[in-house]
C-alpha cells in the first residue's frame, strides 16, 4: 500500500436525535463531514477535521466520539451552541432530519500537517456565513491536495434553489472526486435525469463522479465511460450515516491506490475501469456495513475486508 496521506475534512458536526415510535431518543454523534471523518480514522486514515462544536454536553459527546477513532479536531472556539437534528426513523429505517443548526465558521488554526486530500459538504457548504469560509479553506489547499466534494442535500437548510444550485455547483468545479444520492441530484436538478447530470458535472472540472443509488447499488462516472456495482443484500437497521460511509469507504481505497493529493491528480483523470471498480466496491461495502447497524457507526478496516465478499462485481 502507498504511504498514508494526511486527509483533511471540513465541515459541521450534528448532534443526531434519533426518534422511532414507541422508543425512548436516543444521540448519536453525527453530521455528514463528521461521520466522513470518523470512518476514515476507523480505516485507519489520519484524519483531521476543522469543525464548530459548542461547549455543552452534546459538543463534549462529538468530541470524545471522533477522537475516540484518532480523528484529530481543529475547531474555532465559537461559543455557538453544538447544532442538532431531530432523525425520525419510518418502519423501514429511512431517515428524515429536521434540523437545529447555525454554520458560522470563524478562523481557524492550520492542521498539523499539511492535507494531501480535503474533504467537504453538505451543510457546510450550503449555510451561509460559514460556507464561504469553507470555500476559501478548499481553496487555499487545492495546489497541492485532491478535493472531494458530497452536496449531502437537506432541503430545509438549502435555502434558495437556484442560488443552491449555483453553490453546489462552484463545488463540483473546484472538486476532483464527487459524490452525490439519486436524491440529492433529483433535488438539485427535478428535470433532468441523474445520470445525465453527473455527465455534465465532469465536463465542469471532476475527474470522477460518484452516484448512490440505495439499495440499487452504486455508479461511477468517467468521461465516456460509466461503472455499475449493486448492492449486497442486507438486513437495514437504519440509514443513518450510509452516504458518509460510502464517501470514506471510496477515499480509503482512493487512498490505497495512491490516487490523492496533486501528484494523483492526473492519475484520477486517467482511471483504469478495474480500479474504478474496486473502489465502488470498497464504498459500497462500507455502506453495507453501517446501515446494518444503529446510528452512523462506520466498518473497521477487519469489517470492511469482511463485507467485500458480499459486494458484487462492478459491471463496467
Amino acid at each position: 500500500m502507498p504511504d498514508s496521506p494526511a486527509l483533511l475534512v471540513i465541515g459541521e458536526c450534528v448532534a443526531d436525535i434519533v426518534r422511532v415510535p414507541g422508543e425512548p431518543d436516543r444521540i448519536h454523534p453525527g453530521g455528514s463531514p463528521a461521520n466522513v471523518a470518523y470512518g476514515l480514522a476507523r480505516l485507519g486514515r489520519s484524519t483531521t477535521l476543522i469543525t464548530q462544536l459548542g461547549p455543552d454536553p452534546d459538543g463534549r459527546l462529538i468530541e470524545d466520539h471522533l477522537t475516540s477513532a484518532g480523528v484529530r479536531v481543529i475547531g474555532d472556539g465559537s461559543d455557538a451552541p453544538t447544532p442538532a437534528a431531530t432523525v425520525e426513523l419510518d418502519e423501514a429505517g429511512r431517515a428524515t432530519y429536521t434540523f437545529e443548526i447555525t454554520w458560522t465558521l470563524g478562523p481557524v488554526a492550520q492542521p498539523p500537517e499539511p492535507p494531501r486530500h480535503v474533504h467537504t459538504g453538505s451543510v457546510a457548504t450550503a449555510l451561509e456565513p460559514g460556507a464561504d469560509t469553507v470555500l476559501d479553506l478548499v481553496r487555499s489547499f487545492r495546489e497541492t491536495a485532491t478535493v472531494s466534494y458530497d452536496p449531502n442535500v437537506r432541503p430545509g437548510l438549502m435555502g434558495d434553489h437556484a442560488r443552491a444550485v449555483r453553490r453546489a455547483e462552484r463545488c463540483v468545479a473546484l472538486s476532483d472526486v464527487v459524490k452525490a444520492s439519486d436524491e440529492d441530484l433529483r433535488w438539485l436538478y427535478p428535470d433532468e435525469p441523474p445520470e445525465r447530470t453527473a455527465e455534465r458535472w465532469l465536463r465542469s472540472g471532476p475527474a470522477v463522479v460518484l452516484v448512490t443509488r440505495g439499495a440499487g447499488g452504486a455508479a461511477a462516472f468517467l468521461p465516456g465511460r460509466t461503472v455499475n456495482t449493486g448492492a449486497p443484500p442486507v438486513r437495514v437497521a437504519d440509514t443513518v450515516g450510509a452516504g458518509d460511509a460510502f464517501m470514506s469507504g471510496a477515499l480509503h481505497a482512493l487512498a490505497s491506490y495512491g490516487l490523492l493529493g496533486a501528484p494523483g491528480r492526473a492519475r484520477l483523470r486517467s482511471l483504469d475501469a478495474a480500479v474504478l471498480g474496486d473502489v465502488l466496491r470498497y464504498a459500497v461495502a462500507s455502506a453495507a456495513v453501517t446501515v446494518a447497524r444503529a446510528g452512523a457507526l462506520p466498518p473497521d478496516e477487519e469489517e470492511l475486508a469482511a463485507a467485500l465478499t458480499g459486494v458484487p462485481a462492478p459491471e463496467r
